[in-house]
Formats: C-alpha cells, structure tokens, sequence
C-alpha cells in the first residue's frame, strides 16, 4: 500500500493507521515519490490525494493509467461535489473518498477494492470467454483483443467480467453497481455511465463496427453475445 500526500501530518497519520490495521503500508511526497516506489516495489493499492502542489492526484492517475498501471487507486479529496468524483473516475481511480473522513471508512473501502481486484470470482484458471475478437480470462482478470493485451482498470474490468457473465441479458445501472463494483461502493448511474463509456472505448468494437457493449434504454447495458 502507497499512501501519496503532500501533507506530511496526514501522510504521517494514514501510515500509522492503515498499518495498524494490517496494511504494509509506505507514504511518499508527491507523484515522484510514488515512481520511486513503484519502480522499487509494486503495490497492492494506492491511497492518492486529489489537490497536490506540482502534479496533483487526477494528473498522476491519468499518467499511471496512460502507461498501462492498474494499481488499485482510492481517490482522496477535500472537494466532494459529483463532478469532482465523476472526473476522478474517468481518470482511472477506482473509489473516491472526500475529506474529512473517518480513516475507518478508508479502510473499509480498500478492503473491497482488494477484493474486487484480488480474484473475487470462482473461476478456475484458464475460464476464458471469447466475444467478438476479445479473449476474457475471469481468473486472471485479463483481455486479449487479436492476441494484444488490453489496458483496463479494475472498475473496467469489474464491469466487463459482470456484463459476459450475463451475455445476451441486460443489467441494470444498479445491477451493474451490485455485481461490479459492490454494495459499499458509493457510485451513482452517472459515475456508471462514464466507466461504460471508457470500457467501450478500451474493448473497441466488433469488425461490422457494431457496438459489443449495447444500452438498452430505460433498462441499462448489455454486452451482445456472438450470433445475437
């Protein structure tokens, strides 16, 4: 786990508790500093402050996504307006936690970030999907698309592994939030439409270029099955 701030009192604070509560935990100053660790030692998850000095928390996501990294981020901001949080995501973080917050709400949502991430499915290794020219691993939580592998978020992928799961039936905006992202995720059909929009864009389209991820109006999406 790296705890990134600019405040040394909170970083300070934030390494404490989080290894407190069993998180080996390291806190760095700023994006540099989490290159440093990263290039050191990969992380599990990464605590990363919105309103920085220099390179803020959007810039250094956007950046770690650009070049293929997807670390687990949990967004932390004092601004808690919807558009704040929506832009965070489209940004690539994967939870968003406004401050102030109470530090076991960080941790909580780590928790299911983790377990989102970590494999949560009961799919045996090598459980592949084929869609269109998409190769879907649920195991390893891995796409293919013509033998190239594809760069998506754990939200991204989340989605995607929900939506083959129901292949040819379409899932609510709530549904999707269920079974995606879980129950304790704070996430409104808004903040759903914008990852839909950035899957869509990273999985492409079929090659009638017919879209693979459909909306089906006033009910939600759904991800068309090969033959439908």
């Amino acid at each position: 786990m790296i705890v990134v701030d600019d405040d040394s009192e909170l970083r300070a604070l934030l390494r404490r508790f989080l290894t407190e509560h069993g998180f080996d935990t390291r806190a760095v100053d700023g994006g540099s500093g989490l290159d440093r660790e990263l290039s050191r030692n990969p992380a599990d998850a990464i605590v990363l402050d919105l309103m920085m000095t220099g390179e803020d928390g959007l810039a250094i996501c956007r950046r770690l996504r650009a070049s293929g990294d997807t670390t687990p981020i949990v967004m932390l901001t004092a601004r808690g307006d919807a558009i704040d949080r929506i832009i965070g995501l489209e940004s690539g973080a994967d939870d968003y936690l406004p401050k102030p917050f109470e530090p076991r709400e960080l941790v909580a949502r780590l928790s299911a970030v983790l377990r989102r991430t970590r494999g949560q499915s009961n799919f045996s290794t090598g459980d592949v999907v084929t869609v269109g020219s998409l190769e879907i691993n649920l195991s390893t939580r891995t796409v293919m698309r013509d033998g190239a592998l594809l760069k998506l978020s754990s939200r991204e992928f989340g989605l995607l592994a929900a939506l083959v799961r129901s292949r040819g039936r379409p899932l609510s905006r709530a549904q999707l939030i269920d079974r995606a992202l879980g129950r304790d995720a704070e996430v409104n059909d808004r903040a759903v439409d914008v990852q839909i929009a950035r899957l869509r864009r990273a999985i492409g389209q079929r090659a009638d270029d017919t879209e693979l991820i459909k909306t089906v109006w006033g009910v939600g999406y759904v991800l068309v099955a090969d033959g439908a």
